[in-house]
Formats: structure tokens, C-alpha cells, sequence
């Protein structure tokens, strides 16, 4: 969804993401290469955009702790002044409402990216590729989160394989307090690794349409790492798994873990049965509006 006021203001919203699996395959670059399958959740923050006439930008953050982001630190603010370096534009005022958590490994911060871009994309006309571009510049998986939805993506991130997908999944997300760091994550998965590779199993069963073997085929290459600088994460996924869930994961590098139903009432009843001490947000999967 999204809102035109004449063009002199827009407000779009950007959707989290969630990791069915991720598996780390190597490194590239600098990087570690990833094979992950992943999915829009109706989790999103809200971004509105007032032009301006002197071709600067601002960005206005509010909501989960995001008003302590320095503004050089700020991928949604890079990402706007990348867009006017390309197209040259008046410059906009950005406000971003933010209710994906932050740090919880569900791509907060790649969906204010993406956000900003499809915004200012329909305020002032673009080309896809080379938003892309620009997304992919700016992070790992910002170039995905532009149209989201289900898709394969692999190297690290910026490779996009989008996924038809006729079944909706629904969720229960927690988020243990204290984070998991994501570059620590990774650099320590190269000491705790996770041997099981599901991409491809999830991949398949999802493209046959064999929606009751995803759940099964959940895994994170991450996780195991994750445990080790946040114990939380584990103690998450064990309260998930008394609630006879389709299936449990991490999503990213975390905190976030989820529990995956394949039917509604399931999941409703599942939080009906929660007696932990973790908050628990219901959530599902969705395919996004395309803004360009």
C-alpha cells in the first residue's frame, strides 16, 4: 500500500523479511556467500517522504530505539543522497516510523533502504536495475528487499531468484533482548558452523507446491554461532518447540526466532498455549506491493 499526496508527498511502507533457511556457502569478497530462502512478514515501517527544493535530504527516525542512529550511520539517509547523485533530484525530507525491531535479524534496517528507494522511485521516476544498484551498494540483501516477496538469494545477498509461492505461512516472532551482532556472527560461524545445507529442499518443495515439507526443512547456518553470544536465541527456540509448530528457525544473524504454521488457527492456538516469558508478535507472510 501506498500514498500519493500530488507528488509532493508520498508514504510507502517496508516490509521485514524472514530466513526459511540460510546457508552459508563459502565466502566471496570479503564476505561469506549465502544460499537463503526468504519471505515477506506483514512487519513493516512506515516511510513518508516531503519534497524539498533545495536538493538535500533529511531523515527523521522514530520508533524501537532508532532515534539514537547517528546520522553517518543512517543506510536510509545513504541511500537517498545515492538516489539524488543519480537522477539529480530536489531532495525530499524523510520520516521513518519504525516497527520492525531492530537488530532482530529481519531486516529492518535493508527495508528502510528499499523503502526509501521505492519511495523517492515513484516520487520522481527511476529504472529498476539501476536501484538495484544503488541497493545493492548500500547492503547485503537491500536489493531484494525492494519487491521482497518469496525468493532465492544468493553470493551474498545481492543475487535474486524471486519464488512463485500460493500458500501463506503464518508466525509467532520473539525477540530476546540483546541482539546478536551480526558481523560477529558470521566471523564466529566459521567456528561453530552448521553442516546442514536446506536451500535447495525448501527451494523445491516450495516451487512443487509440497508446502507441508517446508517446515521440516527450516534451518539458519547462523544459528549455532548465535547461541554462543546470545543464549536467549536457544532458550526462544526451545519454548517454540513444545507448541507443535510446523517448524522452528533464527532469522538472519537474530535474535529473532520464529515458529512456522502452515494453517491460522494453528498458530492462534499455539499462542493461546504460551506460557514463556517471551513477548510473542503474530505475523505472516505476504507478497508486497511493487512501487517500481
Amino acid at each position: 500500500m501506498w500514498y500519493n499526496y500530488g507528488m509532493n508527498s508520498i508514504c510507502v511502507r517496508a516490509f521485514a523479511k524472514i530466513n526459511l533457511t540460510l546457508d552459508i556457502t563459502g565466502a566471496r569478497g570479503g564476505y561469506h556467500a549465502i544460499d537463503s530462502v526468504v519471505a515477506s512478514i506483514d512487519v513493516f515501517d512506515e516511510i513518508e517522504l516531503k519534497r524539498r527544493e533545495d536538493g538535500l535530504f533529511s531523515v527523521h527516525m522514530s520508533g524501537q530505539g532508532s532515534e539514537a542512529i547517528p546520522p553517518q550511520s543512517n543506510n536510509a539517509l545513504k541511500a537517498a543522497e545515492a538516489f539524488g547523485r543519480q537522477y539529480k533530484t530536489q531532495g525530499a525530507d524523510i520520516f521513518v516510523r519504525k516497527n520492525i525491531p531492530v537488530g532482530a535479524g529481519l531486516g529492518g534496517s535493508s527495508a528502510d533502504v528499499a523503502g526509501v528507494l521505492n519511495a523517492l522511485s515513484a516520487m520522481y521516476g527511476a529504472e529498476y536495475d539501476v536501484i538495484k544498484r544503488i541497493a545493492d551498494d548500500i547492503g547485503s540483501d537491500c536489493g531484494y528487499m525492494l519487491r521482497g516477496g518469496f525468493a532465492r538469494i544468493t553470493g551474498r545477498g545481492e543475487r535474486v531468484c524471486p519464488v512463485e509461492c500460493g500458500k501463506t505461512f503464518y508466525l509467532l516472532l520473539a525477540v530476546p533482548e540483546g541482539g546478536v551482532p551480526t558481523g560477529r556472527c558470521y566471523a564466529l560461524s566459521d567456528v561453530y558452523p552448521e553442516k546442514r545445507h536446506t536451500s535447495n529442499a525448501v527451494y523445491s518443495a516450495i516451487c512443487a507446491g509440497q508446502f507441508e515439507k517446508v517446515g521440516g526443512s527450516l534451518s539458519n547456518g547462523l544459528y549455532p554461532a548465535a547461541v554462543v553470544i546470545n543464549p536467549a536465541v536457544r532458550e526462544a527456540s526451545d519454548a517454540f518447540s513444545a507448541l507443535c509448530a510446523d517448524g522452528v528457525n533464527m532469522t538472519g544473524s537474530g535474535s529473532g526466532v520464529y515458529a512456522l504454521f502452515s494453517e491460522r488457527d494453528a498458530r492462534d492456538g499455539a499462542l493461546a498455549r504460551y506460557g514463556g516469558a517471551f513477548k510473542l508478535t503474530k505475523a505472516q507472510t505476504i507478497i508486497p506491493p511493487r512501487y517500481i
